[in-house]
């Protein structure tokens, strides 16, 4: 799913800087996420929050496809989300 608009980026972009334990400045800057209209933001550093929390890389590369899911459904259920998408409606 695209995350920024802007720029294109998709989650699945994110999760794999974050997974090579980036920060959310680091991949910021690596992708320039968040740094046009900045409605992404939010959304953005709850990927990379996700993939903190998963633990290791190997955990991540493990689960494979279920992990892709439980980004993609937490970021649905976020409240940042559901702002930017009344915002654009």
């Amino acid at each position: 799913m695209i995350v920024c608009v802007c720029r294109r980026i998709s989650d699945r972009e994110i999760a794999r800087h974050a997974r090579a334990g980036m920060s959310f400045d680091e991949v910021q800057l690596e992708l320039g996420v968040a740094t046009q209209c900045g409605q992404c933001e939010g959304c953005a550093r709850e990927v990379v929050a996700q993939c903190a929390a998963s633990g290791s890389v190997a955990a991540c590369h493990r689960d494979g496809a279920s992990a892709v899911i439980e980004l993609a459904t937490s970021i649905v259920e976020s409240r940042a989300w559901h702002s930017s998408r009344s915002v654009a409606v």
